[in-house]
């Protein structure tokens, strides 16, 4: 692993596009690496329109026999309704589908049990399918992720409690000056953490934008959802976090630089 204090991201301007409330730990490693960073939010996240459902299975919680957390926005929201709801995080056993979700269920007081080798929500199911037959299983998710992971699990043989815990938006105003610094190419690289994300700041500057700029700027995944989603849109992932995490992303970073030497922007 590349050490921050060797400052390997010195003179590279980041455009990071995360939520605010996701991003402190991503913006702090890279400025300790060096980096400019340039917040661009492009995706923002809500409690569900009807939270009927997800307060439904949130008073039964005790009956499942696994929570599987498949992103932070997972954890941060369930935990924030059993705190509304003043109802006890009684789990039996958590699942997590990478190291990011792992930390944000720690953070929470929930006790992990299992963690995805793979970081996908794709190899989650594949990994536990013997764990979970004829388990009940509480699978909190995004109003954006679909149901794929539910029909895996149940074909599994798992009794899958499916509900959006959290909706995923893109933010009403993003921030023009910014925008214009990614189309003039002024920046080094954009850092993108969800499809969402992505596809929101596609939608910003225009179709097909995003493709003729990875000519000229680098464009880094935490992961291989994102990239995959990046890729199937005729856009370049230059950038593929190993691990999907902000310590794993900022590596793939500044290993990229290290590898791929260019010349630092002027002012």
């Amino acid at each position: 692993m590349i050490e921050a204090h060797e400052k390997p991201l010195a003179g590279k301007r980041i455009v990071v596009t995360r939520a605010p409330e996701q991003a402190g730990e991503l913006i702090r490693i890279l400025e300790h690496m060096g980096a400019e960073i340039i917040p661009l939010p492009a995706v923002g996240f809500a409690a569900p329109e009807d939270s009927q459902p997800l307060d439904r299975a949130l008073g039964a919680l005790g009956s499942f026999d696994w929570v599987l957390f498949t992103s932070q926005n997972a954890v941060r929201f369930v935990a924030l309704r059993l705190e509304q709801l003043g109802l006890p995080p009684t789990i039996r056993q958590v699942a997590a589908v990478g190291p990011a979700t792992e930390e944000a269920a720690k953070l929470q007081g929930f006790h992990l049990d299992y963690m995805a080798k793979n970081h996908t929500a794709h190899s989650l199911a594949h990994e536990m399918r013997d764990r979970l037959a004829g388990a009940k299983v509480f699978l909190p998710r995004s109003d954006r992720s679909g149901n794929h992971l539910a029909v895996a699990l149940r074909e599994s043989g798992a009794l899958v409690t499916d509900v959006v815990a959290y909706r995923t938006a893109a933010p009403e105003a993003p921030d023009q000056a910014v925008l214009d610094r990614i189309r003039a190419a002024e920046i080094d690289a954009t850092i993108f953490a969800s499809p969402s994300a992505f596809h929101n700041l596609d939608g910003f500057l225009g179709g097909g934008e995003l493709a003729k700029l990875a000519e000229k700027v680098q464009f880094a995944a935490i992961g291989p959802t994102t990239a995959k989603a990046m890729r199937e849109s005729g856009v370049r992932v230059h950038i593929e976090a190993e691990e999907a995490s902000a310590a794993g992303l900022a590596d793939a970073i500044a290993k990229y630089y290290h590898e791929h030497p260019v010349h630092s922007r002027q002012p």
